[in-house]
C-alpha cells in the first residue's frame, strides 16, 4: 500500500526555463539507465517535477497539536510524514512558509521529508554526547536537539565561516541549547579527544537525489566528480567511526543516488573494519528501492541490503541514501 497521500503524488513539471538548465548528459543517462532499467523515466519525470514543501515541528517551542491548529487556522493543510511523527507536508495558497510568523518564532523547521530520515534512524536520547559531522544549515541539528529535549550535548560541526553562519541563526531561532559548534574539516576532528555516543555523517555528495530542488546538479556532474567524493566521504567515515564508543551508533547519509557515494562507501568501511563494524536493518514506513550490489566492475557486500536507499519517484521527495552503522564492542 502507497504510504503517500494521493493528492500528494501529483506532479507538477518545472518551468521549461528551469528544464533548460537541466539538460541531461549522455553518459548520466546511460548510466543511470543502466542503474535503473524500466524505472530511468520515472527518476527523470520525477526529478523535473516540483516538490512538495514540507516542515518538521519545532518541539522544543510548541507541540505538534498547537502548530497544526494555528496554520489549519491560516487554510493550510497538513499532511503526516510517516516516517517523522514531527514532519508535514504543508498545502496552502501560499508557499512563502518561510515569511510566516510561526517560521519567525522558531516554531517549525523548513525541511524536505526524506531529509528528516537520518536523525530518525540515529535516535539520539537525552543525555547522550552526539557529533553532527557536518551540520550547517543546521536542519538534523536542530531537529536532534529537539529529540534530545535539550538535554546532553551536539557538537556541530562544519567546515568553513560561511556555512557556519546559517548554522548559528538556525540554532538560535530554535532554541537549541544543548549545541556546542565547531569548525574542522571533519578529517581533524580526533584532535577534541572526545568518543561519542552517537555520530552522523551527512556527508558532501554529488546530490542527485536533490536535482528537483537544484536542477543545476545535473549540468556539474561528472564520473570524476563522483570519484572525488567518494573519496572524501570514506574519509569523513573513517574519521567518525574512530571517535565513535564501542557499542556507539553512526548514521552515514547523502542526498545522492550514486552507488559509488552510498554502497561503496559502507562496502569498504566493512572491508577495512570486518569485526568492529555491523550495518543496523533500518526499519521505518517509507516506500524503498533495492540497494545496489553490483555497480560497474565493483560488487559490494550483502550487509549493504540493511541501508535504505530511496528515490524520488519512491515516495515523490528528493532521493536520500541511509545506513546505520554500530561499533561493536
Amino acid at each position: 500500500m502507497d504510504l503517500i497521500p494521493q493528492q500528494l503524488r501529483q506532479l507538477t513539471p518545472l518551468p521549461e526555463a528551469d528544464k533548460a538548465r537541466a539538460s541531461v548528459k549522455k553518459d548520466f543517462e546511460q548510466r543511470y539507465r543502466h542503474l535503473l532499467g524500466s524505472s530511468y523515466d520515472d527518476f527523470i519525470r520525477y526529478s523535473l517535477s516540483y516538490l512538495n514543501k514540507s516542515i518538521r515541528v519545532n518541539t522544543l517551542k510548541i507541540t505538534v497539536a498547537e502548530l497544526k491548529e494555528r496554520l489549519q487556522k491560516q487554510g493550510f493543510s497538513l499532511y503526516q510524514v510517516p516516517w517523522c511523527k514531527e514532519g508535514f507536508w504543508v498545502k496552502g495558497d501560499r508557499t512563502d512558509l518561510g515569511n510566516l510568523v510561526e517560521h519567525t518564532l522558531g516554531y517549525f523547521y523548513i525541511q524536505e521529508a526524506a531529509s528528516m530520515i537520518p536523525a530518525v534512524v540515529l535516535n539520539p536520547q537525552p543525555g547522550e554526547i552526539v557529533l553532527d559531522m557536518c551540520a550547517s544549515p543546521g536542519s538534523k541539528t536542530t531537529q536532534m536537539a529537539a529529540m534530545m529535549g535539550n538535554n546532553g550535548i551536539i557538537v556541530a560541526n562544519d567546515i568553513s565561516g560561511d556555512r557556519m553562519k546559517p548554522l548559528g541563526i538556525n540554532l538560535q531561532r530554535i532554541g537549541a541549547m544543548n549545541v556546542v559548534e565547531s569548525q574542522a574539516r571533519g578529517q581533524q576532528l580526533h584532535r577534541l579527544g572526545t568518543k561519542f555516543d552517537k555520530i552522523l555523517v551527512d556527508a558532501p555528495c554529488s546530490g542527485t537525489g536533490t536535482i528537483r530542488k537544484s536542477p543545476e546538479t545535473l549540468k556539474i556532474w561528472n564520473p570524476l566528480m563522483v570519484r572525488r567524493l567518494s573519496n572524501q566521504q570514506k574519509s569523513l567515515i573513517d574519521t567518525a567511526f574512530s571517535l565513535l564508543k564501542s557499542g556507539g551508533t553512526m548514521v552515514y547519509s547523502t542526498c545522492s543516488v550514486e552507488p559509488e557515494e552510498n554502497e561503496g562507501v559502507i562496502d569498504w568501511l566493512l572491508q577495512k573494519y570486518p569485526k568492529e563494524v555491523s550495518v543496523e536493518e533500518i526499519k521505518l514506513d517509507i516506500n524503498r528501492s533495492n540497494p545496489i550490489l553490483n555497480f560497474e566492475k565493483s560488487s559490494y557486500s550483502p550487509e549493504v541490503r540493511k541501508c535504505l536507499g530511496i528515490w524520488p519517484q519512491d515516495n515523490n521527495t528528493e532521493g536520500f541514501f541511509v545506513a546505520r552503522i554500530r561499533k561493536n564492542e
